[in-house]
């Protein structure tokens, strides 16, 4: 049973706290919106300085700017963009080291005064290295001492009280995300590249998985020669489990049985003793080659309604076969 939820007669109603709720909202999104005119020669100028990058680009920032530059420095080292992120408190108790000359620092500060954020300055100024600031103060000493400034003020916090970062967070974040894409539709960064930085994810499966990393082989196939009756090929089907009998002859493939074909032959009266799966079959059959990505089986599978299919190579000759459980258990699907 579900637990009863008692409400507090003083509590707000429920308009009050979706009013609540959409006012932040509202506000976030006309923070964002003042953005885009701020994206001009000066990102420009930030993007080419990450493009001609030979190091990594260091992400640093203190409290909520902190939380916003480690999802940043994700962002960036998954789409292309060597980086990672150097908590601002700790760079000076040994991890400034990190820093080299081939970098460059990004630092966020929606104030432009954190103090853990400008002891960075000096060290990053004997380095050579170029600094982008992130702040929401264009007169701010961290602004004033960067290679490239990006405003990202903002009218209001989401916060009634004007005080929790919310809306700024929002927009430092949103910037960073418009860094990253910047950077990676110059870099010519695609899908597999992606999929190859993310091989444990969804992507990374549906991108790298091939239909010869997922197929059946072996003993496991459902193999049955043209000219065998249906009462064997139905022993054959149900022993392997596929779901389908695949037809062969001198090791090629020339049908496939699945339990539509069985439908079929029944409403048909079909002698299962005396009837060879060569007349019954579907010929030649949907199939897919070892070479082609597992997705693309699956996407066969889903166009045609078909749960299992024969794997061919590019001569033909039969190699193996798969059905959605493969897929399934392969995280295709």
């Amino acid at each position: 049973m579900n637990a009863e939820v008692k409400t507090d007669p003083a509590s707000p109603d429920a308009e009050s706290l979706i009013a609540a709720g959409r006012r932040a909202l509202e506000i976030e999104e006309r923070a964002i919106a003042a953005l885009k005119p701020r994206l001009d020669a000066t990102f420009a100028r930030a993007c080419q300085i990450c493009l001609q990058c030979r190091g990594r680009v260091i992400v640093t920032g203190m409290g909520k700017s902190g939380h916003i530059g480690s999802k940043i420095a994700a962002t960036l080292a998954s789409t292309g963009t060597p980086s990672f992120f150097m908590h601002a408190a700790e760079a000076s108790h040994g991890d400034i080291g990190m820093i080299t000359r081939e970098d460059v620092v990004l630092a966020l500060s929606n104030s432009g005064e954190t103090a853990e954020v400008l002891l960075l300055i000096p060290h990053v100024s004997r380095l050579g290295v170029p600094l982008i600031a992130v702040t929401g103060n264009a007169k701010s000493n961290l602004a004033r001492s960067a290679s490239v400034h990006l405003d990202v003020s903002v009218a209001e916090e989401a916060c009634p009280l004007n005080l929790a970062p919310t809306a700024s967070t929002t927009a430092t974040l949103a910037v960073g995300d418009a860094l990253a894409v910047a950077l990676l539709e110059a870099r010519g960064f695609t899908s597999h590249d992606f999929a190859r930085s993310h091989p444990g994810g969804t992507l990374g499966r549906k991108l790298l998985l091939h239909v010869g990393d997922v197929m059946r082989t072996g003993d496991a196939l459902p193999l049955v020669p043209p000219d065998v009756p249906l009462a064997e090929g139905l022993v054959v089907m149900s022993k392997k489990g596929l779901g389908m009998c695949v037809i062969v002859e001198h090791g090629r493939l020339l049908g496939v049985f699945t339990d539509g074909d069985l439908r079929r032959a029944l409403d048909g009266h079909a002698d299962i003793r005396k009837t060879t799966m060569r007349e019954i079959m579907t010929s030649p059959g949907k199939s897919v080659t070892v070479h082609e990505l597992a997705a693309e089986a699956a996407h066969l599978m889903e166009k045609h309604r078909i749960t299992a299919l024969p794997v061919i190579d590019a001569t033909g000759a039969l190699v193996g076969a798969l059905n959605v459980h493969d897929l399934l258990r392969a995280g295709v699907l």
